[in-house]
């Protein structure tokens, strides 16, 4: 808790799903200066907008949260923006930060940075060992080169930043819409919608990761999901994630990146089967083999972020799905 009493912290991103959890954090831990930039007030791919940002929020810390994402769909529509706008954000935070005498850097990279086939569980040390998955290589190599740039900083500016690598997240107040979404959010909400939508009405309602479709009276809804199932990733609930960047802004200060996960691995077709038990859905699932898997595999060695700043994942998998569509499910009502 004092580590935060006479801090100044600005969390870019800060409104968004992780930002919100971070900026939740924080306050449980005594910090009473936050500064939240809105993307409308701070345009942070413009580097005046940057310096601005410095001027007003005079921070001690900054946390680096915000970001241009989206899933599948979403990186391939869009691999030019998502490279520009990622790169630009990081580098110039991170350059003014420098040139202010910030006293802490945390940049959060993505899982995105490791190459196509690293060897399960992905060690930090495998990172540079190959070419990211093509279909999220922009975005993945522009969050990568904040890497370069901190460990750069390090050596010739003694500039204290660290470079997280989260894994995918999951959980209350994610991105459900249907253009951008994940593969969790978008899961849930097709198989909702798929139960839900009245008989006789047909809709087809694309997103990353899956499409609903509600054919006629007389057939039972679907749901079509992309690729063909075999695919495996590693989710990590939102809060822990948040948690962990806490730990390691206290307490981390090395060059050296790390890996934040909860260390286990789901195919995709058992998690489409788990969310379809959960949501309730009972119609049929069709798979999409046509569109891309993505990367082959997913997992992270947690290792090195237990030992150095002591976290682990707390939710269990099961538990945290059930109140990211408990969540849902309410914000739907209101």
């Amino acid at each position: 808790m004092s580590f935060w009493s006479d801090k100044r912290v600005l969390v870019t991103g800060g409104f968004g799903f992780l930002g919100s959890f971070v900026v939740e954090k924080l306050r449980e831990r005594g910090c009473k200066n936050i500064f939240v930039p809105r993307s409308k007030d701070y345009d942070l791919v413009e580097i005046e907008a940057v310096k601005r940002l410095y001027r007003d929020a005079k921070p001690d810390i900054v946390i680096h949260l915000a970001a241009r994402v989206g899933g599948i769909g979403a990186n391939r529509a869009n691999p030019g923006k998502f490279f520009y706008d990622n790169l630009m954000m990081g580098v110039q935070m991170m350059e003014v930060g420098r040139q202010v005498g910030l006293e802490k850097f945390v940049a959060v990279g993505t899982v995105c940075a490791y190459p196509k086939f690293t060897p399960v569980p992905f060690k930090e040390d495998d990172l540079w060992n190959g070419y990211p998955e093509e279909t999220n290589a922009p975005y993945g190599l522009a969050k990568k080169m904040l890497l370069v740039q901190a460990q750069a900083y390090r050596q010739q500016y003694s500039f204290n930043a660290i470079y997280l690598l989260p894994v995918n997240l999951y959980g209350p107040r994610d991105n459900f819409d249907p253009d951008s979404s994940h593969v969790i959010p978008a899961l849930i909400r097709k198989f909702i919608e798929a139960k839900t939508m009245v008989s006789g009405h047909q809709k087809s309602v694309k997103s990353d990761g899956a499409s609903c479709l509600v054919p006629t009276s007389d057939s039972p809804p679907s749901v079509v999901v992309w690729g063909t199932g075999k695919a495996t990733r590693e989710f990590l609930y939102v809060e822990d994630c948040a948690e962990a960047i806490i730990l390691a802004t206290e307490k981390y200060n090395k060059p050296d990146p790390i890996n934040i996960g909860a260390g286990f691995e789901i195919s995709i077709k058992d998690l489409v089967d788990l969310i379809a038990k959960l949501t309730g859905f009972k119609g049929e699932i069709v798979w999409d083999a046509s569109k891309p898997d993505g990367q082959p595999r997913r997992m992270l060695d947690t290792i090195r972020a237990e030992r150095e700043f002591g976290f682990k994942a707390k939710i269990g998998f099961e538990e945290g799905l059930k109140k990211t569509i408990d969540w849902y499910l309410l914000t739907k009502e209101k």
